[in-house]
């Protein structure tokens, strides 16, 4: 499809303006009087209205080739005020622990219960009223937090059916935490707080221009190569661009000293990701392809629909595999305007695209899952195409335009997104 800029800047012009005043009045209680309708008093009254219109014209342009922007693009975007943005992410909190002691003590008032006093590596995860049990033996004891000090040591009760099966506590072993239990006369428990972090990233300006003499505008072609080819042309390869950045760059500023101004550069998603997920692929089986989605759906509080960005080696790895009835693929699957092979497991279902931006940067490898639930897209400036009047400034015979937008992506629950480390 070919969709040319000018297009984009005229975007405004194809809705009936009687609706568009009576969605004002009914949405904002606004109108426009006395004045004639152009697209300042349109952005001041409906903001939304023709930003979006352009996007949803920008993501018809060769929406495979930059899979992260696309979804990005036509998933959760949020308009900031500020080049530097500043967001929280927070994960589930852990249920497994180490313990690092353990003594066994008298218990409450001089009773012959034994009770244990446990000081485990990450005290913060256990409250009193929890529960938890050996991650080696979990159908064995059961463990009961009666208290826990400002120190965070808990004294924990034994739960057991039979005595002689008890089996005491040591150091080194891994618990899980379980349900919690409250007595029949308990009003509150403790306090449950999920803190987030705070981590920020920079908007980067991305810019492209796009310029053709009067002459070569009037000049025969012997092809239909014209101005709105160009114009398609540069949006694809402005995209790529932000694709690269939006993947891999690293947020930083830099001072120009010749433009006197601060140069900012946004993050990319690749080092937000939360985890590492190791491949062999010499030897790549399914029993490797079960492990690698077990680590990409499990311990994270994401969604059960995923995406896989892979590099060239990856993909050919994983085309080689023969699907069981554990595992099923289907050739083509469309979403967010993109076609995907897709993986279903017991796990659940990974969206699977080739990117060659992986081969660009040298890691054919490598790849990397990304949860679209908990993608954000930050924009300071949305994309805009301006033209430039360089003939009537006496510059140039050209017609111009200048295709920008500032933004930046940040990834929510980071252990929902995986980096995946081909070897």
């Amino acid at each position: 499809m070919r969709i040319g800029i000018y297009d984009l800047a005229k975007i405004v012009l194809p809705f009936n303006p009687y609706k568009f005043f009576r969605v004002m009045i009914e949405k904002n209680d606004e109108f426009v009087s006395g004045q004639p309708l152009t697209t300042d008093n349109a952005a001041e009254v409906s903001p939304s209205l023709l930003t979006n219109a352009i996007d949803k014209a920008i993501v018809k342009v060769r929406p495979m080739a930059t899979p992260l922007d696309q979804i990005s693009r036509l998933g959760h975007v949020r308009t900031v005020d500020s080049m530097e943005v500043d967001f929280y992410s927070v994960d589930s909190r852990a249920d497994r622990d180490i313990i690092k002691s353990c003594k066994a003590a008298q218990g409450v008032d001089g009773s012959e219960e034994v009770i244990f006093m446990v000081e485990t590596e990450h005290p913060s995860r256990f409250e009193v009223t929890d529960t938890f049990t050996l991650a080696d033996n979990p159908a064995g004891c059961m463990y009961y937090i009666l208290a826990k000090d400002a120190a965070g040591t808990l004294t924990c009760a034994i739960l057991s059916e039979d005595p002689e099966s008890e089996e005491p506590l040591m150091s080194g072993q891994e618990v899980v935490r379980m349900g919690r239990a409250a007595t029949q006369l308990d009003v509150q428990t403790p306090q449950f707080a999920a803190l987030p972090t705070k981590r920020s990233n920079l908007c980067q300006i991305f810019k492209m221009q796009v310029e053709q003499s009067l002459v070569m505008k009037l000049s025969h072609k012997e092809i239909g190569w014209d101005f709105t080819d160009q114009q398609e042309a540069a949006v694809y390869d402005m995209r790529l661009g932000m694709e690269k950045q939006f993947l891999f760059g690293r947020k930083g500023k830099v001072f120009d000293h010749l433009k006197q101004e601060t140069v900012t550069f946004t993050g990319g998603i690749w080092h937000q990701a939360g985890k590492d997920v190791s491949v062999t692929l010499n030897g790549f089986d399914q029993k490797a392809l079960v492990d690698m989605l077990c680590a990409v759906f499990s311990d994270n509080s994401g969604s059960r629909r995923k995406v896989l960005l892979a590099g060239r080696d990856l993909i050919s790895a994983l085309n080689k595999l023969d699907h069981t009835h554990v595992i099923t693929s289907r050739d083509q699957v469309t979403r967010w305007g993109i076609d995907f092979s897709e993986l279903q497991s017991k796990f659940g279902t990974l969206y699977v695209i080739y990117s060659d931006i992986f081969d660009t940067m040298g890691m054919p490898a490598n790849g990397m899952v990304i949860d679209p639930e908990y993608i954000q897209k930050h924009v300071f400036i949305p994309f805009t195409a301006d033209t430039l009047d360089l003939r009537g400034s006496g510059q140039r015979n050209t017609e111009a335009m200048v295709l920008t937008e500032a933004s930046c992506l940040t990834l929510r629950y980071p252990e929902a997104h995986a980096r995946i480390i081909g070897g």
